[in-house]
């Protein structure tokens, strides 16, 4: 996808002021010729984006990480949601063994340098599958705050269209589609945990905290870098450690 119609289509889908379903079955027309994968954390929104999807296209290719450090109620989770959407392209990436233990041999690496551990271990495995892809559609939202209080619903990033059909929903507008649409909800919810990534660095919180407040709690740290475009601080690294 050269970078004109790149440029093109975010135009013209941002043009349209599409979102939700709509915007979803805009971008997976086929008569549009781009690759599409969606993105997908199986985490405590994760159904919603994954409804529109069904509703649409349910090969659309879905990228989702094991880090290794996942909760046992979210791999169960993906295993439900798949079966409840009758999704049929669910990949899961991993990174390799030996590149894990090579940087993080303890298993400590989050404590002393969480960035490297979500990149070698999240960012680094989704960004090379997602290299086949042309738009990633992603379920990040604009009432999480942070970084994401300004996305737009389309834009360039990377090498990518990175399209964020929910990025209009409150909190409101989620609760409705998990009861309008009987969505299964993530077990840890009714726990106390609203976004949930790996065991090691998530934490109950509160919706008076935030969303998002419960992640790397006590770090200024706030995303795990998945849709940020430049990652070479952290691969330079690794190649310095000879992997």
């Amino acid at each position: 996808m050269n970078a004109s119609f790149k440029k093109q289509c975010v135009t013209d889908w941002l043009k349209r002021g599409l979102d939700g379903l709509a915007l979803v079955r805009a971008v997976l027309a086929p008569d549009t010729g781009l690759k599409v994968a969606v993105s997908s954390s199986f985490g405590a929104e994760s159904a919603v984006l994954l409804d529109l999807i069904a509703q649409v296209d349910v090969a659309t290719p879905v990228l989702t990480v094991d880090t290794g450090q996942l909760f046992e109620e979210t791999v169960a989770y993906r295993e439900q949601l798949v079966d409840h959407f009758g999704l049929t392209d669910v990949r899961v990436l991993k990174a390799s063994e030996v590149l894990v233990k090579g940087v993080d041999p303890d298993g400590l690496l989050h404590q002393s340098e969480p960035d490297m551990c979500c990149q070698v271990r999240k960012v680094m495995p989704h960004a090379e599958a997602a290299a086949d892809f042309d738009v990633l559609i992603t379920g990040r939202k604009r009432f999480h705050g942070g970084g994401r209080g300004e996305l737009p619903s389309v834009h360039g990033e990377g090498p990518h269209i990175k399209v964020n059909p929910l990025v209009r929903h409150t909190e409101a507008d989620l609760e409705a589609a998990f009861v309008d649409r009987s969505l299964p909800r993530h077990p840890l919810v009714a726990a106390g945990y609203l976004s949930i990534g790996c065991t090691v660095c998530t934490h109950k919180t509160s919706i008076r905290d935030g969303v998002r407040a419960g992640r790397w709690a006590g770090k200024s740290k706030t995303e795990c870098g998945l849709h940020a475009a430049a990652t070479q601080t952290y691969e330079i690294k690794t190649q310095e450690n000879g992997l």
